[in-house]
């Protein structure tokens, strides 16, 4: 007997830094059950994983105090749909520019990103962006210590460019933005994200 697609998908928010509350409304927004995800069990239980902003390093020390770098790197190997902003998008690269050596990724996206490409702190901007696949004109980005994709792979599709950079790309299970699209008050990201995780399933 074949189960049916949850028209709610349990998606877990990486809760260890940055704007969880933020993403969690907006992925209830979004369409999606949201649920803080801090345990190896807690991220077995979700249909997808947000990756929020923050400081990669930082996220990626953590990541391995909580006992979670292993088991996100391998759901995000097979399959596990993520979402990452910021930091997010720098943790899901496969490869990184001007990070330190010793920094663990999670990979998954075929993706060279460069960190703070943008610049420092104070040269954070926002500004309106136009997405492929997001109806309803601009979306209202949030760019703070931004990195960029300095590569694709032939799976990655960019989605939005600031300047001719890119700055939001996807391949079938995963999405990456540059920016913190759960500052802006718009779901349009995260409601393409649920999207994602449903075609999933």
């Amino acid at each position: 007997m074949s189960s049916a697609v949850p028209t709610r998908p349990t998606v877990g928010v990486l809760a260890l830094q940055g704007d969880v509350r933020e993403h969690l409304a907006a992925l209830t927004a979004g369409g999606a059950d949201a649920v803080p995800v801090r345990r190896a069990a807690e991220l077995a239980a979700v249909d997808g994983i947000v990756i929020p902003g923050g400081e990669s390093t930082t996220i990626g020390r953590l990541l391995e105090v909580f006992g979670l770098l292993e088991p996100l790197r391998a759901a995000v190997s097979n399959g596990l749909p993520a979402f990452g902003s910021c930091a997010g998008m720098i943790l899901l690269a496969s490869q990184i520019l001007d990070g330190r050596d010793d920094q663990p990724l999670l990979g998954g996206m075929d993706i060279t990103v460069r960190r703070n490409a943008f610049g420092r702190q104070v040269d954070s901007f926002e500004t309106e962006v136009d997405v492929q696949g997001v109806a309803g004109g601009p979306v209202h980005a949030v760019f703070i210590r931004a990195p960029v994709v300095e590569r694709t792979g032939e799976s990655v599709q960019v989605l939005a460019e600031v300047g001719g950079r890119s700055v939001a790309v996807r391949d079938a299970r995963r999405l990456a933005t540059a920016f913190h699209p759960e500052l802006s008050g718009d779901a349009r990201m995260h409601e393409m994200f649920v999207r994602i995780v449903r075609e999933s399933l």
